[in-house]
């Protein structure tokens, strides 16, 4: 499709509304493998607008929004609910617990961080040993999980479990031209998909997944899949904006996204070679509605479409991700802008969907 016959879509701002329903998916814990608070929230906002919703076994939202034309395509767009934590493993009291890691969390950043655990939400904080007690060896090292605990307080321990999952306690709040909060990864996809069942064009079958377990192995996306077994998927993420200055001065050439430079557009990571077709396509309808974006440089890291594209007999797959600062820490970082693109920008891409977008060499 030339881009001089793309369909020009109306653009979205961010508003007040918008700015609530983040901050409530934010603040909403969500932990790989124990993701039933984020899930209702979902399933409370798309019940208005699907036409079909099914919770698979897994615990994926698997919700459909059918066209209004017979054979019509189907597009599958992919954005996960979980979000990095932690998993309590042993009592060891007067309210100090054992624990271990759930997903890619950067152990140095856990000491005296507040933590919310289980059902409940009880505040806990990570401790260690005070810096006065260690040696000067000891404060170059990460120190390790078997010698950092959660402390709840003494007498509380009837409330928390082994077995029960936490995960930072960090509020949202906006920033200026920013917001930041926790699980922002991958938040920021569940908002814009919430968004694309909200306004998602006639012409196309529209398969949304909200999925579980990405942190963990793209889990609930294997299944997704291959219940759905979509034409074309798009993944809704939020990727590591590296673009901080290089701590010897010298400019940094290591980005792999930039805060403020548009929705980032995958070429390649380390789970997914991007359907080169997708690529152009989304290139042509970002640049025929003048939304800004960004390629993805390619490395590590990965997104649903790891597992999608590996689906039954495979499925062209794309990952579009808003360039996000400080990913899998207590707080991430992202610019209102690039967030408002990427959402613009995979409703634009929506609209012009049709069969023909397959066909390029």
């Amino acid at each position: 499709m030339k881009a001089s016959k793309m369909k020009l879509s109306k653009s979205i701002q961010i508003q007040d509304e918008h700015l609530k329903l983040i901050e409530k998916l934010s603040n909403a814990n969500g932990i790989a493998g124990q993701e039933q608070e984020i899930r209702q929230i979902i399933l409370e906002e798309i019940k208005p607008y699907a036409d079909e919703i099914h919770v698979d076994a897994m615990g994926n939202v698997l919700a459909i929004k059918k066209s209004k034309q017979p054979g019509a395509m189907k597009i599958m767009v992919a954005a996960h609910m979980d979000e990095v934590g932690f998993l309590i493993t042993k009592d060891d009291e007067d309210g100090l617990y054992n624990f271990d890691i759930v997903g890619g969390v950067d152990k140095r950043q856990l000491i005296g961080k507040t933590v919310s655990i289980g059902k409940k939400h009880i505040t806990g904080i990570i401790g260690a040993r005070p810096i006065h007690l260690t040696t000067r060896e000891e404060r170059k090292q990460v120190i390790p999980l078997d010698q950092l605990r959660m402390d709840i307080g003494i007498g509380k321990n009837g409330d928390v479990h082994p077995g029960d999952m936490a995960t930072f306690a960090t509020k949202f709040q906006i920033n200026g031209p920013s917001i930041r909060g926790k699980a922002l990864d991958d938040r920021l996809g569940v908002f814009n998909l919430i968004q694309c069942l909200k306004h998602a064009p006639e012409h196309i079958e529209l398969q949304a997944a909200f999925t579980v377990q990405e942190e963990i192995g793209l889990r609930g996306a294997k299944t997704a899949a291959f219940t759905f077994n979509p034409d074309v998927a798009f993944v809704l993420d939020a990727t590591p904006a590296n673009d901080l200055p290089s701590h010897d001065g010298e400019e940094n050439i290591q980005y792999n996204t930039r805060a403020g430079a548009g929705p980032a557009i995958y070429i390649a990571d380390s789970a997914t070679l991007t359907d080169p077709r997708l690529i152009a396509f989304v290139m042509e309808v970002a640049e025929a509605n003048q939304i800004p974006f960004q390629l993805r440089q390619p490395g590590g890291g990965g997104t649903d479409a790891g597992a999608i594209h590996k689906s039954r007999a495979g499925i062209p797959s794309l990952s579009l991700s808003v360039p996000t600062r400080y990913i899998h820490t207590a707080i991430s970082f992202a610019r209102i802008s690039d967030w408002e693109a990427s959402l613009n920008l995979i409703l634009a891409v929506l609209n012009n969907c049709t069969p023909s977008i397959l066909d390029r060499n």
